[in-house]
């Protein structure tokens, strides 16, 4: 067994967000780990990129070590009509996965390592929004 278990799911409200598995990478290649989030019903999280200035992006950050983050890539967002905005607003709700493609760089230490990395969000409902809040992740990574 694994020092660390491969999946750590974190909730900060009412938003929890897991790895999906553990990363397996060869050192000075890439991969793909994906992210799944799930809102609690009736709530959602303004997309990456929302409509207008005042919203609270959501935003996945990840530590520069052990691998290097390349891209990461967001749903397609639901356009959404709300009371407060005269313009549907892009949000994300229910289950949605966010995807992030890493690189291991040829010097990394071979073995099992820990890549952290923060999860920002603002959740409302269809009457408010709570504070934004931020989670910590931690994802299991084997450099081979």
């Amino acid at each position: 067994m694994a020092p660390w278990p491969s999946l750590r799911a974190q909730s900060n409200g009412v938003l929890a967000a897991a790895p999906a598995e553990r990363l397996n990478i060869k050192r000075g290649s890439s991969a793909e780990l994906k992210l799944k989030a799930q809102l609690q019903p009736g709530f959602h999280v303004n997309s990456n990129t929302p409509a207008d200035e005042y919203l609270i992006p959501l935003k996945l950050t990840w530590t520069k070590e052990p691998l290097e983050a390349e891209q990461v890539t967001y749903p397609k967002p639901e356009l959404e009509k709300y009371a407060f905005s005269a313009n549907p607003v892009s949000v994300f709700s229910g289950n949605f996965e966010i995807v992030t493609r890493f690189k291991a760089p040829a010097t990394a230490p071979p073995g099992l390592a820990i890549i952290a990395g923060k999860l920002r969000y603002q959740a409302c409902n269809n009457k408010e929004c709570l504070p934004p809040r931020t989670i910590d992740l931690r994802a299991t990574v084997n450099i081979e």
